[in-house]
């Protein structure tokens, strides 16, 4: 067990140095020594990012796993389904955007490709970016814009919520 509490103080840290020491490799690797490493931006550009609305599902029969009894929070992104079947089953659903964060760099011109697999609809908001647009099942959708200001932006889809998120992060420029 005291591995296991290692292990979860230790990963957080790891993530956080290796984001850093991934963010130092582009500042010092792209581009000439000048700007870029000593303002910490990086080159930025015209960029693809593909996204796609997902719906994650579990069951278990009740003689195996009694339906719980905590409320899931409202507002759609959180399922949790009432026994059915024989033997009878109950079920969890969650909907969430994948892949969760996704990075651009300032002034870059960014494309979101968005596939809808699960959900009919999601009534979305890429927010500080003023873009309002709706992904449906077996579609795709295509949002451009031009990234703002550095910062983290948040992607939510407004039929889903509260966990239905992703955020963008927007780096500095090269200067």
């Amino acid at each position: 067990m005291h591995a296991r509490r290692m292990l979860r103080r230790a990963v957080p840290a790891l993530a956080l140095g290796l984001a850093g020491a991934t963010l130092a490799l582009l500042s010092a690797s792209c581009g000439d020594d000048s700007a870029a490493s000593s303002t910490g931006g990086v080159p930025g550009g015209a960029k693809t990012i593909y996204l796609t609305a997902m719906e994650y599902k579990g069951s278990a029969e009740v003689s195996k796993e009694p339906l719980p009894t905590a409320k899931l929070p409202e507002g759609g992104g959180y399922v949790l389904k009432d026994p059915t079947g024989d033997p009878p089953k109950w079920e969890v659903e969650s909907y969430a955007w994948a892949p969760a964060s996704f990075t651009a760099v300032e002034g870059d011109q960014v494309t979101l490709q968005i596939v809808g697999i699960n959900g009919a609809k999601h009534e979305s908001e890429l927010e500080g970016h003023d873009q309002q647009f709706t992904v449906k099942r077996g579609e795709v959708t295509t949002v451009t814009f031009t990234a703002g200001a550095p910062g983290v932006y948040t992607l939510v889809c407004k039929t889903h919520p509260p966990n239905m998120t992703a955020q963008l992060v927007v780096l500095p420029a090269a200067k």
